[in-house]
Formats: structure tokens, sequence, C-alpha cells
């Protein structure tokens, strides 16, 4: 053999065995769940890092010494708002003399909630004089138990939340070009933390990403664009925290009651939202509780996240999603009108199309869109809906099929 010959043979071998050794080298191994995420139930205080974990009487105790607790969730998590009743009843042991905020309500809807904890209002009568669907949307049952909480023990509900319609002028024009009889008495928001800035930075992006169509709206500008959004999530934190911050202090004395926000967790997470426009409101005693899920944010908990978090267990069964049309639905003067179809929706392979107005539903006059949201998810699996539809001179009759359950 030459010497050629020699070398080239053992550049071969020399290949095979990193071939090899490539082949049977494993990947690297996931890093071992921390001992405080392996189960839930557990209260877990973030001041430190790794957290420590508190039993949920200190909790309670230190929460309880506070001017305000907020109290965090992912608004369609049932396990989220399960938690939320159990701190509020908690809490209230603890002080009875109680305010709860909550973010779901504009302001305006002040008279409905001060009816309902009197005792004057239905289920039904609440959810529909609030305009629920049209103001929040999502499935009431989640929160239903939070304002039985309140009604049966007589604690004061506070709307937090501003109009949809001031956020979106605040969006598109900047808060500086909104009239001042328009904010609905809110005041200018405090400067956001550049950590706060990046937070919504990304939001922004990935917003954007999901509806090109709305990038850089305002100004034509993504930079314009971002401006507008974060805008209007500073005049979101404020107004919420404006609301907080008057059941604290009433005409310059420090009131006794304890005062709980219900909101999500974005408002809250790092102090960066709420609490910090609270801090400028001069309100600097406030907890924030946030609940987190074991397969995935406990394994990524951060030092000054909150005051404390609760991990939930794992689910076996994930909730049901409430049925869904697929379709933007306007108020016009001509009556309840569908201004979009989702491709590949209920309502597209129904053949609904934009421009359609919605004359009867379930086989009653659609009378608003707040209604006719109600009725759809009301809709049980593998049912039919019939609608009959105005379509430019015509009129259709036509019927969802909503699919089985899986």
């Amino acid at each position: 053999m030459t010497f050629k010959t020699l070398s080239i043979a053992c550049l071969l071998v020399g290949a095979g065995v990193a071939v090899a050794a490539l082949a049977t080298r494993k990947p690297p191994a996931e890093p071992p769940t921390p001992a405080y995420c392996q189960a839930g139930g557990n209260w877990l205080l973030l001041g430190t890092t790794p957290p420590r974990p508190a039993s949920i009487r200190d909790i309670v105790a230190h929460a309880a010494r506070q001017d305000v607790v907020l109290l965090g969730e992912q608004h369609d998590a049932e396990d989220h708002h399960r938690w939320q009743l159990q701190m509020l009843s908690a809490l209230h042991a603890q002080r009875p003399e109680m305010v709860i905020g909550f973010e779901m309500f504009p302001r305006r809807t002040q008279p409905v909630l001060d009816q309902w904890v009197a005792g004057s209002l239905t289920a039904q009568e609440f959810l529909k004089q609030t305009e629920w669907d049209k103001v929040w949307s999502y499935p009431p049952h989640l929160y239903m138990p939070l304002f039985e909480f309140a009604r049966i023990n007589k604690i004061p509900m506070r709307a937090l939340n501003v109009d949809k319609s001031l956020t979106r002028q605040v969006a598109e024009n900047g808060w500086e070009n909104v009239p001042e009889e328009a904010r609905e008495g809110v005041g200018r928001p405090a400067p956001p933390l550049p950590e706060y800035v990046d937070f919504l930075r990304e939001m922004y992006r990935l917003h954007e990403k999901k509806s090109p169509a709305h990038a850089g709206k305002k100004g034509n500008t993504p930079d314009a664009g971002f401006k507008g959004f974060l805008d209007s999530q500073l005049t979101w934190d404020r107004a919420m925290a404006e609301a907080l911050s008057l059941e604290v202090s009433q005409d310059g004395r420090r009131n006794p009651t304890l005062v709980v926000g219900i909101m999500g967790s974005g408002h809250i997470r790092f102090g960066h939202g709420v609490p910090h426009q609270l801090g400028y409101l001069g309100v600097p005693k406030v907890a924030s509780l946030l609940p987190v899920d074991l397969a995935g944010e406990c394994r990524q908990l951060e030092a000054g996240l909150a005051t404390a978090v609760f991990t939930l267990p794992n689910k076996v069964v994930p909730p049901s999603e409430p049925p869904r049309l697929g379709v933007a639905l306007e108020d016009t003067a001509q009556g309840l009108t569908i201004s979009a179809v989702t491709p590949g929706s209920l309502a597209e392979k129904t053949g609904l199309r934009a421009g359609d107005r919605i004359v009867d539903i379930a086989g009653r006059p659609a009378s608003g869109s707040s209604d006719a949201v109600a009725t759809i998810r009301r809709q049980p699996p593998g049912t039919w809906l019939p609608l009959r539809v105005a379509r430019g001179d015509s009129q259709l009759e036509l019927v969802v099929q909503f699919p089985p359950r899986p």
C-alpha cells in the first residue's frame, strides 16, 4: 500500500469515527425542573433568586396589610378565575371592608354594577345592561362567581376601564391629540419604565405580524404606529390606577378599605403597568399576586415579576372553546351588519359574506351585536343555528351547523 493510499484510508477511518460519534451523541439534556415547579398549589415569593416558598397564611397576611392588592389573570383561563375567587375569600376574611375593581367594565357601566351589588338585577339583566358581550366578550361563566361573591357579601364593585373608543382614539392620534373632554377624566400617564417600553414593543411587533394590514397605520411608519400603541396602553394603565387610587384616598383622608383589582397579568408584571402608575399617584403599598402554570411560566420565574405567584396544577382536560361563527359584527343604522368574515370559518362555510345584514337569529329579530354574540356562545356543540340575512334586495335563509364536541 502506498503512503498516499494509507493516508486516504486513515482519513476515511477517522471520518467514520467522527460520524459515528456524531450519530451516537445525545442531544443536550433539558435543565431539570426546579423543585418548586414539580407540584401545584404552592406559593412562591419572588424577592429572591431562586424563589422562596411561602404559606398562604403569610401571603394573605402580607397582602392584607397593603392599600391595594392586584390579582392577575389570563382572561380565558378558568383556573385563574377560581384562584382569584379563593384569594378574594381569604382577603375578605382579613379585611371585610373591601372594594373590588374590575378591568372588564368601562366607567359608564358603574350604575349597573351598583344595582347588581344591591340585588336589583338578575344575572342575565346584569350582563345585558353592562353590554358584556360588547365590552369584554369572554365567556361570562368565567367571571360570574367573582361577581356573585361581591353581591352576596355586599362588596362594592368598581368599573376600572374606559371605553374602547378612547383607547382607539389615543392609538390612532396620540394622547396629546385627544381633546381633554374626550379623555373620560383620565390624567396624563406617568412616563413608562424603559423595560415596559421594550415589553410593549415586542407585543406590538407580534400583533403587527398577525395583522400586517394595521402596521404603521398612524403616520404610515412603524415607529409612529408603535407610539400610538404605547400611548393607548399607558392610558389603559393610568385609567385603572386612577380608579383604584380614588378608593384608597378620599377627600385627602386614608380609607381603611382594602382595594382589590382584577385585571390581566400584563398590566401587573414586574410592576410596570398599573403598579407603576399607582406609585406616581401616591399609592406605594401594593401587592401583586399572579397565578402561573407549572408547565410554562413556573420554569421562567424572575425576581420582581410579582410580589408572589401561585403555582396552578396541570389540567388533564383542556377547557373547551366557546362556539365561534367567525364574523366581525357592527351595529349600524341599517341594522346588525357583518363587516368581515374569517377565511375558513363556519360563517364562510355557511355562505355568509361581508355586507350581509342579519335580520333574524334563532328565529328572533337580531336586536344588536351583544345579543347575537350571546346567542352564538350559548349554542351547544353539534346543533344548528338558523339565520335570516338581507343581501342587497334579497333575503336568504341560512343554517350554521356547529361541529360536535371532539
